[in-house]
Order: C-alpha cells, then structure tokens, then sequence
C-alpha cells in the first residue's frame, strides 16, 4: 500500500535543533506544510551535501510555510556533534532527527534492515498530517533539494485550488490545468 495520502503515525523522536535537544512528535507537524528528508547516515560523505543543499534553500521552505526534518538512524547526540564539526550540517537552522529505533524509518517503508539505515526519502506532510509526495531512491544518488521545493509549492497550489492540477515542470505563477474531457487528447 502507497503512503500517498496516508496520515502520518504518532512517534516522538529526539532532534538537535538549534543548540538544543528537542523532542519531535507528530503534533509537531499540525498546523504548517512538513518535509521529511531521510538519509543514511551521519558523518558520510554525501549526506552532508544534502544538507548544505537543503540550508541553503531553508528561507524559501519558511517562506513558503514549512518545516524541514532532517531524518537518520542516528541519535540525536551524534547529530550535536557532526552539526558542531562539518561546515555543511553546521549550516542547518532545521530540526535534525535522530531514529535509532528506526521507528522513522520502517514506519516511512525507507529502512534497509541489512545495514540499519535509511534509504533516501524525501515526503511533503501537509498542515493535517497526510503525505503528500514521497520519493524514494538508492543511497549513491543525492537529491536536488529546488525541486523538493518544487513539489512543495506543487501540493500547496492544488490544496489550495481543488481541481486544479500541476504539469510537468510546474513552477509557481505558471498555468495549471483543469481537467476535463475536452482535454483529452488535446495535450
């Protein structure tokens, strides 16, 4: 069964957020557009440009309403200290969480049970909690955060607009479609 439209579980983890240790619950999400970000593992290699990439894009997901998870199989102390001793997580003003019990991460179908850790997942939660996109892929590709943004303003503008659908490529401001039957085959 697809996650796709499906409310997030109850869990409650601990993130490094901000010089702090917070708890994260799923009453975290109510109210404003989530990103779950899932990646293997801290102290990697690629991870870390995930994150810079993810930073460096953070003011327009606020802009935009939404909060970014960092998630890994980590703990939350692990993620203090590679936030404290790599220029790339050091940039991160978001929550990272850690999932040592990989509740996250079965619970989101990214858990790689031979190794621990998380595939890459990347999931926009709207404001009450349901999935709205979920990409999954293998661990040697990182993703493009901009197009994560993407798809987030994507899932805003169609909850705001029932009927409404996004074509390829969509970009915020640009045409969307209402479909119909007279469109069939027109396209």
């Amino acid at each position: 069964m697809s996650i796709i439209n499906t409310a997030v579980q109850p869990f409650a983890a601990q993130a490094y957020h901000n010089g702090k240790f917070v708890t994260v619950t799923e009453q975290n999400l109510q109210g404003k557009w989530s990103v779950f970000i899932f990646m293997p593992a801290a102290f990697t290699f690629n991870c870390p440009t995930e994150i810079e990439d993810a930073a460096d894009n953070y003011a327009e997901f606020q802009k935009a309403g939404a909060e970014v998870y960092i998630i890994t199989t980590d703990t939350h102390f692990s993620h203090k200290v590679w936030h404290e001793t790599s220029p790339a997580v050091g940039k991160a003003k978001f929550p990272l969480i850690g999932d040592p019990t990989h509740a996250l991460t079965r619970g989101f179908d990214v858990h790689i049970d031979a190794e621990g850790l998380a595939l890459r997942g990347t999931f926009i939660i709207n404001p009450e909690g349901v999935v709205k996109t979920a990409e999954v892929h293998s661990n040697e590709i990182a993703r493009d955060i901009s197009e994560t943004l993407r798809k987030l303003k994507a899932a805003q503008y169609t909850a705001a607009n029932p009927g409404q659908v996004c074509p390829a490529k969509w970009k915020e401001g640009a045409a969307t479609l209402t479909p119909s039957l007279d469109l069939v085959g027109k396209i």
